[in-house]
Order: structure tokens, then sequence, then C-alpha cells
């Protein structure tokens, strides 16, 4: 299971929700298959919706 805190952590070149989002869909793409949100995204572009968007990215994957 991966806390997106951790992914969060062990990724600061992500400077913004929409690179978190490619950063959930590579992780998804390699393999990973349970995210937890266990921490908002801090960055100032992350919308309301930010669950949903980050869950249909993990689960799309690289599949846009």
């Amino acid at each position: 299971m991966l806390n997106l805190s951790d992914l969060i952590i062990y990724n600061p070149q992500v400077n913004s929700f929409n690179e978190l989002i490619d950063a959930v869909r590579k992780c998804a793409s390699d393999g990973e298959i349970h995210l937890q949100f266990d921490v908002k995204p801090d960055y100032r572009d992350t919308p309301r919706n930010w669950e949903w968007k980050l869950e249909r990215a993990f689960y799309q994957g690289d599949k846009r």
C-alpha cells in the first residue's frame, strides 16, 4: 500500500497538483495496487475534488 504522503515525500521534484497526478499514474502503471489518501496535497493548484481526481488517475494508470 502506498500512502500519498510517502509519494509526496519521495518525489520532491513534484511542485504542482498536475505533476502529482503524473506521479500517481506512474505508480499505478508500475504495479502499485493500493493508494491511501492520508494527507491533503499542499499545492497552490490543488482542487476541491482532489481525492476524486487522484483516484481516477490511479485507476487509469498510464491509459490516458
